[in-house]
């Protein structure tokens, strides 16, 4: 730790304290630096420790302890203000705003303190010569805490209509205090209007749009706009996580999960800050924690998991019902007090109101890994009239109406039925079909039941029946894996029924039921057997009987319709163990339109399904898009959540191929929500998330990319999803990363997965991501650490025979030299040798097109070799011979660029010009003023040459023109009007 032996010492170390994350050791550090700043006898010294002590407890959790540095500021300002600079004057005036507001937070200064405090503001500030604008915004603050709405409504139109002066808020805090004023009013449309321009990015600064983002979270909510409300949490929650002093932004985001049906990452949430349970500095932002706690404890009661043990103050385990008492008890404890200091109870009923809102929208899916506390709800049950008692009659007529008409629902209607019927004698038709149904509801485990069920069938009278039951029995044998027995099983009632047909003892129907199960058998078994022709042809012609017998006879019966389509599915299916790929697919579309024709498009989603899958094989996105589009709205709510899932996926995957991130994001979207509806999280789920978090990072949506990745990254495995889906990750949250400027963190991503890709057998993405690793540890300020990835990236770019990929390694070492002990010498080597690659490969390249590549190459090579020269004289800030022949070597670089791209004609204008005006400034500084000029005046000719900047006019190719045309003609401005 440095020693504080002078002012300057004292500076750099509050610089570097102000770098420190926001907490108790920052505030502790603040506390050290004034007692050495004390011991310097100088007033100045004093005066910029105490500002910067109040600057660290503001933003901290010990905002009560600015009050005593603050008193102290103020009376050596009364006793001697000259003691005081023009910075430090200024933020003396400045700090009012945060000790009014500090005091409103403190329900233990008394309301007439506050007020005094606010009438000595305005005092000062009118002494001062500023506007009454800050003033009258503290005065809004108070009116509105403690519940004076009229007051409150005259001091925003005064706030509103006072001069913005040095004294104002910035705009981002003006506009965020002026937002929140309206939600609270109720006028969420008009808030989210003053906030625009800080949600997108037009307004910042510490503190925003962190707050803004989080205050609009349930104004975007109310208005129905729920994927901006989404976008917000995912954004906003990342920008207030590791900042201490922001437990009221953060209450937002844990309320938002509440008001979602994202318990579970409410959760997450609280888990992750237990501190803000039990932090007292600012008892505000404690009551609006601890109220939110208690509304998502609620939550969790009403779902039935008030004993679910949740994360808590210290030094206990709560369950969700204690902690939701315990966070009112406090909760309206502290808004009594400040009620009391008030004389209101403003505070307690809008904390009350709080607690007692109710979920905004059923379920917000997120993108991020949050599953829901709650199982999924159960399927709706049959209706039963409301007599007190189950009407049996009832209850067997509407189980029979959904079985025989295919409806969604029928097994779970018969279970109905049977459960009402108990010990009821039924006739035996009755107790067939129960049977039966519950056999279906069993799958593989229900073959003996199946033969229960044909004796009664029998017994009805029903010989038909009674087969198709069998024939049913013998396909469940085929479900469990005994192909053969099946199909032994299934001849019996096969040859039973057709001769019961011919002799008109049975209908088509039961006829036709015998018929398709033995043709789901034999297509089993053509499976099996991978393509045997054999197999194969009695399958077809078994799903060719059922077409026969069928065909043209459905009529209004949907059960004989249903055969008919599931049969021409049947032969796509065949067609596609054939080989044939474009037959299955069309018997596929033609079986799925079947089935909708019939009224039963549910069934259809199965086929279209396998018709997008087989679509996208053959290249037919289009088709395979129609396919699944209309595979998700035949299934509509009978889909269940693992194929919702699957086919949004897919759908994702094929939207994102051609463009639409933005429609691709949706479906991936749905496709996680549904993966962790269907307990699928760690394997559909995660690859959604990755898939999701992709889409959003070609959208640009950087930290909500950032966030869905983030979550998604922990359940990626190699053995599940593939080490290509890992690296694909990290590499993607490198990007995000270095957008957002954490850079440190992007590194880590990047090495992360070319740790990974190093063991591929291509080493193409090994290079890349060891590249970018070198230019996230650059920006990170870890020089040495960027020069080794660099350095490994080179290599790998040299045994790939890359050479631009090597020579801009080189390059980018060469900058990083500049800065490191070796300075410019390294630097020139590692440039030399950047030239000297170039021109070897210039020399072998095998075509012309490659050829030129490399010749570009050269000249940005030579002409970033001249920025460094030039860099490195600037930052020897020295003068002489030295300098002046560093510019002169600088000169020669930029010259040669301008040379090799003048190579290149007209491909390479605005590189040439570029470099001949960076030549131009270096002659202007050698005190060559006509070359310089006649450089500039090339330039322009070389333009006017090419029709001007109008040739290219409202395009990137026009802006590069008048941008260098502008560049030349201030170059020229500055030679010419200089004096002799």
């Amino acid at each position: 730790m440095t020693e504080i032996t002078d002012l300057d010492t004292l500076r750099e170390a509050m610089a570097e304290n102000s770098g420190q994350p926001e907490g108790p050791a920052r505030n502790a550090r603040a506390e050290e630096l004034l007692t050495a700043a004390e011991k310097l006898n100088v007033p100045l010294a004093v005066i910029e420790a105490l500002g910067h002590q109040l600057k660290v407890y503001n933003y901290s959790s010990e905002k009560g302890k600015m009050f005593v540095p603050f008193a102290r500021l103020l009376r050596m300002w009364d006793e001697r203000p000259e003691d005081f600079d023009e910075y430090e004057t200024h933020s003396l005036h400045w700090v009012f705003k945060w000790v009014s507001a500090g005091m409103l937070d403190q329900p233990h200064v008394p309301l007439a303190s506050i007020e005094k405090w606010l009438g000595e503001m305005e005092h000062r500030y009118r002494l001062a010569g500023y506007s009454e604008r800050a003033v009258r915004g503290a005065e809004h603050s108070v009116a509105a805490h403690v519940g004076d709405v009229a007051r409150a409504e005259r001091a925003y139109a005064a706030w509103l209509a006072a001069d913005r002066d040095g004294m104002a808020d910035c705009h981002a805090c003006e506009l965020h205090g002026q937002g929140w004023w309206q939600a609270e009013q109720g006028r969420d449309a008009q808030a989210l209007e003053l906030w625009a321009p800080v949600l997108e990015g037009e307004y910042t600064c510490a503190h925003e749009p962190h707050t803004a983002l989080a205050s609009s979270l349930v104004p975007l909510l109310r208005l129905g706009r729920e994927e901006e409300a989404r976008a917000g949490h995912l954004r906003g929650f990342r920008l207030v996580r590791s900042m201490e002093s922001m437990r009221g932004a953060y209450a937002e985001h844990v309320e938002f999960c509440a008001l979602t049906g994202n318990e579970a990452r409410g959760l997450e949430l609280l888990a992750e800050r237990p501190a803000y349970f039990t932090d007292d500095g600012q008892p505000q932002s404690k009551l609006d924690f601890m109220s939110v706690v208690a509304l998502l404890m609620d939550r969790l009661t009403v779902l039935g998991l008030g004993d679910r043990q949740v994360p808590g103050p210290p030094g206990r385990e709560w369950t969700a019902r204690e902690l939701a008492a315990h966070a009112r008890e406090v909760a309206l404890a502290l808004a009594a007090r400040f009620d009391e200091r008030n004389g209101t109870t403003h505070v307690s009923e809008r904390a009350r109101a709080r607690m007692a809102r109710q979920p905004l929208v059923e379920r917000l899916p997120l993108g991020v890994r949050s599953v829901r506390p709650v199982p999924p709800p159960a399927r709706p049950t049959v209706p039963v009239p409301d007599t007190g008692q189950p009407d049996l009659p009832s209850l067997l007529a509407e189980a029979r109406r959904l079985s025989d008409t295919l409806r969604p629902g029928a097994v779970e209607a018969w279970a109905a039925a049977a459960e009402a019927a108990g010990d009821t004698g039924l006739d035996p038709r009755d107790r067939a079909e129960m049977a039966d149904h519950e056999a279906m509801s069993l799958g593989p485990e229900g073959t003996e039941l199946f033969e229960r069920a044909a004796g009664l069938y029998a017994e009805a009278g029903d010989p038909g029946e009674a087969l198709a039951a069998r024939a049913r029995g013998a396909y469940v044998r085929a479900l469990a894996g005994d192909v053969d027995g099946a199909v032994a099983a299934v001849t019996g009632p096969y040859d039973e029924v057709l001769a019961l047909y011919a002799a008109d003892g049975t209908g088509i129907r039961q006829t036709a039921s015998v018929v398709m199960s033995r043709a789901r058998i034999l297509t089993r078994r053509a499976h099996g057997g991978k393509g045997d022709k054999v197999a194969l042809a009695e399958a077809e012609a078994a799903a060719r009987e059922v077409l026969a017998l069928v065909e043209g006879r459905a009529g209004e019966d949907v059960r004989l319709a249903a055969r008919a389509a599931e049969a021409r599915a049947m032969l796509g299916e065949l067609a596609g163990l054939a080989g044939d790929l474009e037959r299955a697919a069309e018997l596929f579309a033609r079986g799925a339109a079947a089935f909708v024709a019939a009224g039963l498009p549910w069934f259809a989603v199965e086929y279209e399904a396998r018709l997008a899958s087989l679509a996208h094989h053959l290249g037919d996105m289009a088709e395979a898009e129609r396919a699944l589009r209309a595979a998700l709205e035949h299934g509509g709510a009978h889909l269940e959540a693992p194929g919702r899932a699957q086919l949004h996926l897919q759908l994702a995957e094929v939207v994102g191929g051609r463009g639409e991130a933005v429609e691709a994001a949706r479906h991936a979207l749905e496709a996680a929500h549904w993966a962790d509806e269907a307990g699928e999280s760690a394997t559909l789920g995660a690859w959604a998330r990755q898939q999701l978090g992709g889409f959003l990072l070609r959208q640009g949506r950087w930290a909500e990319a950032a966030e869905v990745l983030e979550s998604a990254l922990p359940e990626l495995t190699a053995e599940t999803h593939g080490d290509g889906a890992i690296v694909q990750t990290q590499w993607w949250l490198g990007d995000c990363l270095s957008e957002l400027g954490e850079h440190r963190a992007a590194a880590e991503r990047r090495l992360q997965a070319a740790e990974i890709a190093r063991h591929w057998p291509e080493q193409h993405d090994h290079a890349t991501l060891a590249h970018l690793a070198g230019e996230s540890l650059g920006q990170a300020g870890l020089p040495a650490e960027a020069d080794r990835a660099y350095a490994r990236a080179g290599a790998l770019w040299r045994e790939l025979g890359n050479t631009h990929g090597l020579i801009r390694s080189l390059r980018a070492r060469a900058w990083l030299a500049l800065r490191a002990e070796a300075g410019l010498e390294e630097a020139r080597g590692l440039m030399a040798e950047a030239i000297r690659e170039c021109e070897t490969a210039r020399q072998a390249a095998a075509d012309e097109e490659t050829r030129q590549q490399l010749v570009a190459e050269l000249g940005h090579t030579h002409r970033q070799f001249g920025d460094l020269l030039v860099r490195s004289a600037a930052e020897e800030d020295a003068e002489g011979a030295p300098v002046r022949e560093v510019f002169e070597e600088a000169l020669a670089q930029m010259v040669r660029s301008a040379e090799v791209f003048a190579s290149l004609g007209d491909a390479a204008l605005h590189s040439r010009t570029g470099a001949e005006l960076a030549a131009g400034r270096l002659e202007a500084d050698l005190g060559r003023p006509a070359d310089a000029v006649a450089r500039a005046r090339a330039v322009l000719a070389s333009y006017e040459a090419h029709g001007g900047a109008e040739a290219a006019d409202g395009d990137g190719e026009g802006e590069a023109v008048r941008a260098r045309r502008a560049e030349a003609e201030q170059l020229l401005r500055l030679l010419t009007e200089q004096p002799d």
